[in-house]
């Protein structure tokens, strides 16, 4: 497993990809232009996707992001995840458990997991997961299929129920960064901001100016 300072500098701005909020552009052309401008980890979560598709665009994302030292996480699809030989996967309440996934990712590779209660984060100490998806933190129509908002009090709480780092997403803008990560996360994870932002490395460098302040 992963752990320390160099995971939690990769998951400081995290790309959730979604081609829909790409418009006419390429997603790698998107994801290139947010690393320039900052981003630091991207996912490649394509729900609509199928397999030889999805190999396809991760194939493609890791020859692009490898040489810049850019992790490469793979949402949910392990044989995708070992496929294209990621740095990571996340896994929702749903997906393949975390135990069952550690037995099949090289060692090196590291595991997010989204908790979605207090519950899901007692549970994580028991678990071989690196890092905690604290989803979501504000309401976002980009995830449809969680649990009411954890609010900033939530994830407060959350930080102090865990040593592991904590990447927030759900509803995260420019406008709201400083003040998540004050609460407690580690890392912002967005979707929207970045993929549909007309200016993907502006946008990022928004981010990063906003994140300062924290």
């Amino acid at each position: 497993m992963v752990a320390g300072d160099a995971l939690r500098r990769s998951l400081r701005l995290y790309l959730v990809t979604d081609r829909r909020c790409c418009g006419a552009r390429s997603l790698e052309a998107v994801v290139a232009a947010a690393v320039q401008g900052g981003a630091s980890c991207v996912q490649l979560r394509e729900k609509e996707a199928g397999t030889r598709e999805f190999v396809a665009l991760a194939v493609a994302l890791k020859r692009l992001l490898a040489p810049l030292g850019i992790p490469l996480v793979i949402n949910d699809r392990i044989d995708v995840a070992l496929a294209c030989g990621a740095d990571g996967v996340h896994l929702g309440q749903s997906d393949m458990p975390p135990e069952v996934a550690r037995g099949l990712l090289p060692s090196h590779a590291f595991i997010g997991w989204s908790v979605e209660t207090p519950d899901d984060v007692v549970r994580s100490a028991s678990l071989p997961v690196d890092y905690l998806g604290v989803s979501p933190v504000f309401d976002t129509p980009t995830k449809t299929d969680t649990l009411p908002a954890w609010g900033l009090q939530g994830l407060s709480r959350v930080r102090t129920m865990t040593r592991l780092p904590l990447v927030a997403i759900g509803g995260i803008h420019p406008g709201n960064a400083a003040e998540v990560l004050r609460a407690g996360a580690d890392g912002l994870a967005v979707v929207s901001a970045l993929c549909a932002a007309e200016d993907p490395r502006a946008a990022a460098e928004t981010f990063h100016q906003r994140m300062e302040a924290a």
